[in-house]
Protein backbone atom coordinates (compact mmCIF):
# COMPACT_ATOMS: atom_id res chain seq x y z
CA UNK A 1 0.00 0.00 0.00
CA UNK A 2 1.62 3.53 -0.82
CA UNK A 3 1.05 6.71 1.07
CA UNK A 4 0.30 9.91 -0.54
CA UNK A 5 0.71 13.51 1.23
CA UNK A 6 -3.42 13.77 0.90
CA UNK A 7 -4.90 15.08 3.78
CA UNK A 8 -8.09 13.33 3.32
CA UNK A 9 -7.85 9.18 4.91
CA UNK A 10 -9.44 6.42 2.55
CA UNK A 11 -12.75 5.90 3.55
CA UNK A 12 -13.23 2.63 6.72
CA UNK A 13 -16.41 1.36 7.80
CA UNK A 14 -15.21 1.19 11.26
CA UNK A 15 -14.06 4.68 11.49
CA UNK A 16 -17.47 5.41 11.98
CA UNK A 17 -18.22 3.43 15.43
CA UNK A 18 -21.63 2.21 15.90
CA UNK A 19 -23.72 3.48 13.07
CA UNK A 20 -27.95 3.80 13.90
CA UNK A 21 -30.57 4.38 11.85
CA UNK A 22 -33.69 5.77 13.30
CA UNK A 23 -36.95 5.73 11.34
CA UNK A 24 -40.38 7.75 11.92
CA UNK A 25 -42.99 9.50 10.70
CA UNK A 26 -44.47 12.58 11.09
CA UNK A 27 -46.73 15.65 9.70
CA UNK A 28 -44.75 17.26 6.61
CA UNK A 29 -45.26 21.37 7.55
CA UNK A 30 -45.23 22.07 3.80
CA UNK A 31 -49.03 19.52 3.55
CA UNK A 32 -49.33 18.79 6.67
CA UNK A 33 -49.44 14.78 5.46
CA UNK A 34 -47.26 12.33 7.17
CA UNK A 35 -43.47 12.24 5.50
CA UNK A 36 -41.45 8.96 6.48
CA UNK A 37 -38.24 10.01 8.02
CA UNK A 38 -34.66 8.17 8.06
CA UNK A 39 -31.88 9.61 10.24
CA UNK A 40 -28.35 7.96 9.88
CA UNK A 41 -25.94 8.80 12.60
CA UNK A 42 -22.70 7.89 14.45
CA UNK A 43 -22.60 6.89 18.15
CA UNK A 44 -18.77 8.91 18.14
CA UNK A 45 -17.62 5.49 20.09
CA UNK A 46 -14.59 4.96 18.12
CA UNK A 47 -10.80 5.75 19.29
CA UNK A 48 -11.07 8.76 17.61
CA UNK A 49 -14.07 10.09 19.38
CA UNK A 50 -17.06 11.82 18.19
CA UNK A 51 -14.44 14.07 15.53
CA UNK A 52 -13.29 11.19 14.17
CA UNK A 53 -16.65 9.76 13.55
CA UNK A 54 -17.78 13.16 12.10
CA UNK A 55 -14.61 12.89 9.99
CA UNK A 56 -15.65 9.30 8.78
CA UNK A 57 -18.84 10.48 8.18
CA UNK A 58 -18.14 13.55 5.67
CA UNK A 59 -15.95 10.67 4.00
CA UNK A 60 -19.06 8.96 3.24
CA UNK A 61 -21.09 11.46 2.31
CA UNK A 62 -18.52 13.14 0.08
CA UNK A 63 -17.98 9.79 -1.69
CA UNK A 64 -22.10 9.48 -2.05
CA UNK A 65 -22.33 13.03 -3.52
CA UNK A 66 -24.49 13.68 -1.02
CA UNK A 67 -23.60 17.78 0.38
CA UNK A 68 -23.57 18.40 4.11
CA UNK A 69 -25.97 21.35 5.12
CA UNK A 70 -27.60 21.15 1.79
CA UNK A 71 -29.24 21.19 -0.98
CA UNK A 72 -32.12 19.11 -0.51
CA UNK A 73 -30.81 16.02 -2.92
CA UNK A 74 -34.04 14.09 -4.85
CA UNK A 75 -33.04 10.83 -5.64
CA UNK A 76 -36.01 10.27 -8.13
CA UNK A 77 -34.14 13.21 -9.63
CA UNK A 78 -31.10 12.36 -9.50
CA UNK A 79 -31.12 8.29 -11.12
CA UNK A 80 -26.95 8.15 -10.33
CA UNK A 81 -27.16 9.21 -7.17
CA UNK A 82 -25.71 6.47 -5.03
CA UNK A 83 -27.57 5.96 -2.54
CA UNK A 84 -30.86 4.40 -2.47
CA UNK A 85 -33.76 3.07 0.02
CA UNK A 86 -35.20 -0.58 -0.02
CA UNK A 87 -38.40 -1.18 1.91
CA UNK A 88 -39.32 -4.97 3.10
CA UNK A 89 -40.87 -6.71 5.88
CA UNK A 90 -40.76 -4.19 7.52
CA UNK A 91 -37.58 -2.95 7.63
CA UNK A 92 -35.83 0.24 6.06
CA UNK A 93 -32.88 -0.43 4.83
CA UNK A 94 -29.94 2.62 3.47
CA UNK A 95 -27.33 1.30 0.71
CA UNK A 96 -24.46 3.81 0.17
CA UNK A 97 -21.26 3.74 -1.00
CA UNK A 98 -19.13 1.37 1.38
CA UNK A 99 -21.81 0.20 3.70
CA UNK A 100 -25.55 -0.99 3.88
CA UNK A 101 -27.46 0.20 7.46
CA UNK A 102 -31.09 -0.58 7.93
CA UNK A 103 -33.78 -0.57 10.79
CA UNK A 104 -37.02 -1.48 11.96
CA UNK A 105 -39.71 0.68 10.55
CA UNK A 106 -42.53 1.22 12.57
CA UNK A 107 -46.36 0.74 10.74
CA UNK A 108 -46.85 4.36 10.29
CA UNK A 109 -43.52 5.01 8.63
CA UNK A 110 -44.52 2.06 5.92
CA UNK A 111 -47.65 4.10 5.97
CA UNK A 112 -46.37 7.28 5.08
CA UNK A 113 -43.66 5.93 2.73
CA UNK A 114 -45.91 3.81 0.73
CA UNK A 115 -48.53 7.02 0.39
CA UNK A 116 -45.65 9.75 -0.73
CA UNK A 117 -43.24 7.00 -2.20
CA UNK A 118 -40.09 8.69 -0.93
CA UNK A 119 -38.64 9.13 2.36
CA UNK A 120 -36.95 11.70 3.66
CA UNK A 121 -33.17 10.78 5.07
CA UNK A 122 -30.75 13.11 6.77
CA UNK A 123 -27.36 11.76 7.32
CA UNK A 124 -25.46 13.84 9.92
CA UNK A 125 -21.80 14.10 10.56
CA UNK A 126 -23.14 14.40 14.48
CA UNK A 127 -22.63 11.83 16.99
CA UNK A 128 -25.38 11.02 19.19
CA UNK A 129 -24.11 8.80 22.12
CA UNK A 130 -27.28 8.52 23.43
CA UNK A 131 -29.30 7.08 19.86
CA UNK A 132 -28.51 3.21 21.24
CA UNK A 133 -29.66 1.28 18.67
CA UNK A 134 -32.57 -0.73 20.15
CA UNK A 135 -33.14 1.76 23.00
CA UNK A 136 -36.34 3.30 22.89
CA UNK A 137 -36.36 7.19 21.95
CA UNK A 138 -39.22 9.56 22.87
CA UNK A 139 -40.15 11.44 20.56
CA UNK A 140 -38.98 14.79 22.59
CA UNK A 141 -35.87 13.38 22.65
CA UNK A 142 -36.04 12.40 19.01
CA UNK A 143 -36.83 15.91 17.93
CA UNK A 144 -34.15 17.62 20.62
CA UNK A 145 -31.70 16.29 18.89
CA UNK A 146 -33.25 15.67 15.00
CA UNK A 147 -34.16 19.13 14.96
CA UNK A 148 -31.29 20.96 16.25
CA UNK A 149 -29.78 23.66 14.07
CA UNK A 150 -26.11 22.35 14.89
CA UNK A 151 -27.70 18.31 13.46
CA UNK A 152 -29.71 19.73 10.39
CA UNK A 153 -26.71 21.66 9.33
CA UNK A 154 -24.06 18.81 9.83
CA UNK A 155 -26.43 16.63 7.72
CA UNK A 156 -26.71 15.69 4.23
CA UNK A 157 -30.33 16.06 3.29
CA UNK A 158 -32.27 13.49 0.78
CA UNK A 159 -35.28 12.32 -0.71
CA UNK A 160 -35.21 8.76 -1.20
CA UNK A 161 -37.28 6.92 -3.99
CA UNK A 162 -38.90 3.93 -1.65
CA UNK A 163 -38.17 0.63 -3.70
CA UNK A 164 -39.30 -3.09 -2.66
CA UNK A 165 -38.48 -6.40 -4.03
CA UNK A 166 -41.98 -6.91 -4.69
CA UNK A 167 -42.63 -5.41 -8.35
Amino acid sequence: MTSTSSEQRAFQASDLGTLAVLAWSGEHPEDQKDMAFLLAYSLGDTEGGPEGTAEAMRTLLQDAGLPIGGPVVDGARNPSLPVSLLVESDQAVVTMPHLNAQCAAPPEWLAAVQQRGHAYFMATTRAWPDGKPGEPVTEEILSQFAGDEETMLNAAHCLLPARSLRG
